[in-house]
């Protein structure tokens, strides 16, 4: 018994259809020359207004008030951690006090503006003075620069118990359990198994925090600390120059920037056993 073997005969490959322009690829087009055409107009326009003896005059200001404004948030992170520790367990206790305080302080820094926690710290407080006195904190509210860590401090710690919360309570519950098998007890399961994968979830809402946090420090220019935008504003109030301000956000976009960078290779560094 014979089969007849019927091949299919080749054929032309399919006609490429070309990709229409479609209305919004256009207008995105458009608008991604529109802002093309403007950073080349602002390169062009620092070229040109140069100005040799400004630079000489208000570059060492600058870079002081970029350390002022590095150093600043530096520390208000590092506070802002410490102090968010107990605030994220407190919100997770079964003990109805200690929860709805910590998710009274939580609620009202996220709800309300850091430049109004700013002026209630630094205006607010001062009218205290002779309270302050007595307990020996005057001090420490007198200056602007106190006053502006200690408002960061508490506004970032907000943010910070949040994101803690909610990485550790994203764990898995198999985890515990898991940890409980093992025969670990509840403090060792929690430092050795709990945190370290929680830590992992809230790396990258930690390093938007602290982009955020950079940006919304300028506010403590306002009560007359000189840290990168206060000195930019003191620079334009000498010489009315657009410039200073332009280059302020150079600045400011350069640390965001190196943060953005440093941030991705820790946690591409911290997640190397999670990719395939």
């Amino acid at each position: 018994m014979s089969y007849v073997k019927e091949l299919i005969p080749p054929r032309a490959p399919p006609a490429l259809i070309g990709r229409q322009l479609a209305p919004a690829r256009i207008a995105g087009i458009l608008v991604l020359l529109v802002w093309a055409a403007l950073a080349i107009a602002l390169v062009f326009m620092m070229i040109s207004g140069w100005n040799e003896d400004k630079f000489l005059r208000y570059g060492p200001r600058y870079l002081h008030g970029l350390w002022t404004t590095i150093s600043l948030v530096g520390l208000a992170v590092i506070l802002g951690a410490v102090l968010s520790a107990p605030i994220a367990f407190a919100r997770m206790s079964r003990n109805k006090a200690l929860n709805g305080l910590a998710y009274a302080y939580v609620y009202v820094f996220r709800s309300t503006p850091l430049l109004a926690q700013l002026f209630m710290i630094y205006y607010g407080l001062g009218s205290f003075k002779p309270q302050l006195e007595s307990v020996g904190l005057w001090w420490f509210f007198r200056e602007a620069w106190y006053c502006g860590l200690f408002s960061l401090t508490l506004n970032t710690a907000a943010y910070q118990a949040e994101i803690l919360r909610g990485a550790i309570e994203s764990v898995p519950r198999g985890q515990h359990e898991g940890a409980a098998a093992l025969g670990l007890s509840k403090r060792n399961a929690f430092r050795k198994v709990i945190l370290p994968q929680a830590l992992i979830v809230a790396l990258r809402p930690y390093g938007n925090e602290i982009v955020l946090l950079i940006k919304g420090s300028a506010v403590v220019a306002i009560v007359t600390v000189f840290d990168l935008m206060g000195e930019t504003r003191y620079a334009f109030s000498r010489t009315f120059d657009y410039q200073t301000y332009l280059w302020a956000a150079i600045f400011y976009l350069a640390i965001v920037e190196a943060l953005r960078h440093l941030w991705a290779f820790i946690e591409a560094r911290l997640t190397r056993h999670l990719k395939r």
